[in-house]
């Protein structure tokens, strides 16, 4: 009678089982259009560079923040422009912090914080035309080793080249070894 009921068990059991296609035996190509994301990479000495360099055009503006006349604009994987906005109507565009690997920014007061990579810097922005480094709290954001984007191809990352500060879209001939 045991044997009987094992064997019963076992058979349902098998019986439960489907054989569906699941995410890891699909075609590593499918839904592959051609192109795909390569990491641009930095090394530790370029992300820490910051510095306030000339103006430079918007090209993928982000969050602004304003203080007094003035407006700072993050520009996603590069940095925050200045823009003098005392005259709405002919706004300047002042200058360029380049912050490698910066992608969002917050600030309270005189003080503009930004992550540079996986470093918090604190910039003191009292005087917009003398910005500085206040501090730096290194480590404090978590880094991802992929692009932003949902269900898009990529070249993985080879932490020998250096930090992936960036992504740029590629036209590719075939599908890279990553995924997401």
């Amino acid at each position: 009678m045991k044997i009987a009921i094992t064997c019963l068990f076992f058979l349902v059991l098998l019986g439960s089982c489907r054989n569906e296609p699941d995410n890891f035996n699909r075609d590593p190509e499918s839904g592959f259009d051609g192109t795909g994301y390569i990491p641009i990479y930095a090394s530790d000495e370029e992300i820490r560079k910051i510095e306030v360099l000339d103006a430079r055009p918007l090209k993928s503006p982000g969050k602004i923040y304003k203080l007094g006349t003035w407006l700072f604009v993050n520009e996603a994987g590069k940095g925050i422009h200045l823009i003098n906005n005392a005259n709405p109507r002919e706004p300047v565009n002042a200058g360029f912090i380049s912050i490698p690997g910066n992608y969002d920014m917050a600030a309270k007061g005189n003080f503009l914080y930004a992550d540079n990579l996986a470093d918090l810097v604190v910039l003191d922005i009292s005087n917009p035309e003398n910005v500085s480094v206040s501090k730096r709290v290194e480590g404090a954001i978590p880094v991802q080793s992929f692009p932003q984007e949902q269900n898009v191809f990529f070249e993985c990352v080879d932490v020998k080249k250096g930090n992936v500060v960036g992504w740029e879209k590629v036209s590719m001939s075939k599908a890279p070894g990553c995924r997401r």
